[in-house]
């Protein structure tokens, strides 16, 4: 097998040779550590690369599929993680200088649950400061680079993780997805990042943004590796009676799905190229089978008010005591966003709650009259590292609001949401697709999510990587 053909590196390829015993996971394992460390001075995807303790986990995987003990789908599969992760014994940075040293005693639940299933960790990935952010920019450790072009931003702030899946420095990723975290990174870099129904997916021993807001998903090349790794990390208990959905049924396609295309909010602000791109790929939908139907989402213009008003108040709860004594210890963007908001009052945070209750159940009554909702990701491509506004149309907004501005109203309403890759803008950046779908609907998301990706080839297209071979 040939590693190098980018198309080969997935787990629905890789799993049957693995179990085949065609390829070993010692041999990919290596493989994707030599390419990380290549490739980590032009990309700074990773913190972290635990090259040790992956050969290790590999040698183990081989000798049990050698064994005839093959655990399933994810047995001996390279995965990184943001370095929000807990992993015993290796240091959780969170993209801080406070926690640079900090090395937790135990694994986070979501890691316990992927080494159960036999995967390797290979590493923890590079994020914007304590994923505080949508650009992956970090003050400590540098920024992350986008793979198609190194002077652009990865998106954020599961940066690291999207860039290595990308660039073929592991198989899958886990990230983390407050206000689009997952989403942004998968569309600036061409992957396909899911972002669970809030709650399915366990937090315990994830560094937090904002718990209310706060969700752990996959970062994948396609959308069925997406769905194997949610099968495994969705959390016991009610929701775990949906999990056997979430593959299940992948492949009956988009017959008679009700595609949902919002009148308001999504489609205002977008660069040319980009509204052309993401309508070429929605009007896809009727060609498998699907209806297009237009929907009204009243009140959306407060999403970006009240996503950031909660944030900001769960974020200073956690670093209040760090704030009070290492203040200067923070990069100069996210200190100055907290100490602006230290006088915040309680009952401000209070009053967004409520009104997010009152968004929340507007979306879902909105949405009974479809199955999947569909719209961009973001409304530009990925910009420049030392860019701070992006121009759209006559106008000029904030870099941060036009990351955040689509993604947060699937947060805010804690429903499942998935970017997929769905063609390129006019300077060659990778276009998402972004697909929200109803609570505890990952099975309707995944299989619309899927039935676009088969009649299409952009998650086929990968960037040559720096040195100039294929990615």
């Amino acid at each position: 097998m040939d590693l190098h053909n980018d198309q080969s590196l997935t787990v629905v390829r890789l799993a049957p040779l693995i179990r085949r015993r065609e390829i070993s996971p010692l041999e990919l394992t290596r493989f994707m550590i030599e390419r990380a460390e290549r490739l980590q001075p032009q990309l700074n995807a990773f913190i972290t690369i635990t090259g040790e303790l992956a050969l290790s986990q590999a040698r183990e995987a081989t000798e049990e599929i050698a064994k005839g003990s093959y655990r399933g789908p994810l047995h001996g599969i390279p995965l990184s993680l943001k370095d929000l992760f807990d992993v015993r014994h290796i240091r959780t940075t969170a993209g801080s200088r406070i926690l640079r040293n900090y090395r937790p005693r135990r694994n986070a639940a979501v890691v316990d649950r992927l080494l159960g299933s036999g995967c390797v960790i290979l590493g923890k990935t590079n994020l914007h400061e304590f994923a505080f952010g949508a650009t992956s920019v970090n003050p400590h450790y540098g920024p992350v680079h986008n793979p198609w072009d190194p002077a652009r931003i990865s998106g954020g702030s599961s940066g690291g993780s999207a860039v290595a899946v990308v660039a073929g420095l592991c198989v899958a990723s886990l990230g983390t997805d407050t206000g689009g975290s997952i989403r942004i990174p998968a569309a600036a870099c061409g992957c396909v990042g899911l972002k669970p129904t809030h709650g399915l997916v366990p937090l315990s021993g994830v560094i937090p943004l904002a718990p209310s807001l706060d969700h752990v998903g996959p970062i994948t090349r396609c959308v069925e590796d997406a769905a194997t790794i949610l099968e495994v990390i969705a959390r016991d208990g009610t929701a775990a009676r949906r999990r056997g959905k979430m593959l299940h049924g992948l492949r009956q396609g988009a017959e008679g799905l009700r595609i949902g295309i919002p009148k308001q909010y999504f489609f205002d602000r977008l660069r040319r190229d980009v509204r052309r791109v993401v309508l070429t790929a929605i009007s896809c939908f009727q060609d498998v089978g699907a209806k297009l139907v237009e929907i009204d989402l009243p009140g959306m213009n407060e999403t970006g008010e009240l996503a950031a008003g909660i944030t900001v108040a769960e974020a200073m709860a956690y670093h209040w005591k760090w704030l009070q004594t290492r203040a200067e210890d923070y990069g100069e963007d996210l200190r100055a966003r907290m100490m602006e908001s230290l006088e915040m009052p309680a009952v401000a945070y209070l009053h967004c709650q409520e009104r997010r209750q009152a968004y929340a159940e507007r979306v879902t009554r909105a949405m009974d009259v479809c199955d999947v909702l569909a719209g961009p990701t973001l409304p530009i491509p990925a910009c420049f590292i030392q860019d701070t506004e992006v121009a759209l149309g006559a106008s000029r907004e904030s870099v941060r609001n036009a990351l955040l501005r689509l993604t947060r109203p699937a947060n805010l309403a804690g429903l499942p949401a998935i970017s997929i890759p769905c063609g390129f803008s006019s300077e060659g950046m990778p276009v998402g697709l972004q697909l929200i779908g109803p609570r505890f609907g990952e099975s309707t998301l995944l299989r619309a999510a899927w039935s676009y990706e088969r009649s299409t080839p952009w998650h086929t297209k990968f960037p040559l990587d720096p040195a100039g071979t294929e990615g």
